[in-house]
């Protein structure tokens, strides 16, 4: 069990220390990943303050201690879609994958995270979602799959066609890629 699930496990036995450390460890990484999703800083403290909420009320019942950054993000994640939905009174973005991952992409190897950032903003949520986890919060692709509710394969191509959307954004702006 690594760190994180010893602290989770200190929490569930009421330590409250150990929720400070929890929340010092994960609270920047969640509140990029927020504000990256909703584009404020003033919302994204809104709502990862939501998030924690709802992680404080739910940590009792974590069954397994070291699996606490999907399940975090899994729960911002929520927050951040119910936020959107009340937001814009839409449906959901569609959710439709794309069934090949083309090999090579190498926009992640050539753009800055600043670059980056600076493309979400146009991007649709789902493809938002993905390089936020994936290239921002450095996550794995299996814990990036576990946050998603979605295979690894599924975000492989969900990666592809941001990087791909990006792309084109980017070089919309005069960026070279």
């Amino acid at each position: 069990m690594g760190n994180d699930g010893l602290l989770v496990v200190r929490c569930q036995l009421g330590e409250r220390e150990a929720f400070r450390e929890l929340v010092g460890v994960w609270h920047g990484p969640l509140w990029r990943y927020v504000r990256g999703m909703v584009g404020s800083p003033h919302l994204a403290d809104d709502l990862s303050q939501e998030v924690w909420v709802a992680v404080m009320r739910g940590l009792p019942r974590l069954r397994q201690p070291g699996r606490f950054a999907p399940w975090l993000f899994t729960i911002a994640r929520r927050t951040v879609a119910d936020h959107l939905r009340r937001t814009y009174k839409a449906p959901e973005a569609s959710m439709d994958e794309a069934s090949t991952v083309v090999a090579g992409d190498e926009l992640g190897l050539v753009l800055t995270t600043m670059q980056i950032e600076a493309g979400l903003a146009a991007l649709p949520p789902v493809e938002r979602e993905v390089l936020i986890l994936f290239h921002l919060e450095d996550l794995p692709l299996a814990t990036c799959a576990d946050v998603l509710g979605v295979p690894a394969g599924t975000v492989k191509s969900r990666l592809h066609r941001a990087r791909r959307m990006l792309r084109h954004h980017l070089a919309e702006k005069g960026y070279e890629a």
